[in-house]
């Protein structure tokens, strides 16, 4: 079964949806006045951006195992295995890949991590409603 906590999936679930809400830059100065530019920048994905970062070492600071779990859960809320064991077999061979460029990669990374718990019988909406 896993080897990671439902509730630390939940804190990267959390953090994956700021960075699922992230868009390309389209702003040419992300210096320039927020109000004139309608908040914009908030939601653009810039290099420096505190919500990759924060999403990239939660991903580096878990170990090799729960790096695994992730990604196993990850296929499995994507709908490529309908077995966890399976996924979570195939999963170890990307030992030694960098997780989080993968796992940041994944469009919908949040949504499939939620469904995954879910096929597993677990839920972020206890966690949430504590850390909302």
């Amino acid at each position: 079964m896993l080897t990671i906590s439902p509730e630390t999936v939940c804190r990267i679930v959390m953090k994956a949806r700021a960075f699922d809400a992230k868009v390309a830059p389209n702003l040419s100065d992300p210096g320039s006045n927020p109000t004139d530019d309608n908040e914009a920048a908030v939601l653009a994905d810039y290099g420096d951006d505190p919500v990759v970062q924060e999403l990239s070492s939660a991903i580096e600071d878990l170990n090799a195992d729960a790096q695994l779990d992730i990604i196993a859960l990850t296929w499995l809320g994507r709908g490529d295995f309908d077995d966890w064991a399976e996924a979570r077999e195939q999963a170890a061979d990307t030992a030694g890949r960098n997780m989080p460029d993968y796992l940041l990669g994944i469009p919908l990374l949040a949504t499939y991590l939620e469904e995954g718990l879910a096929q597993l019988g677990h839920s972020c909406q206890p966690f949430e409603q504590g850390h909302l």
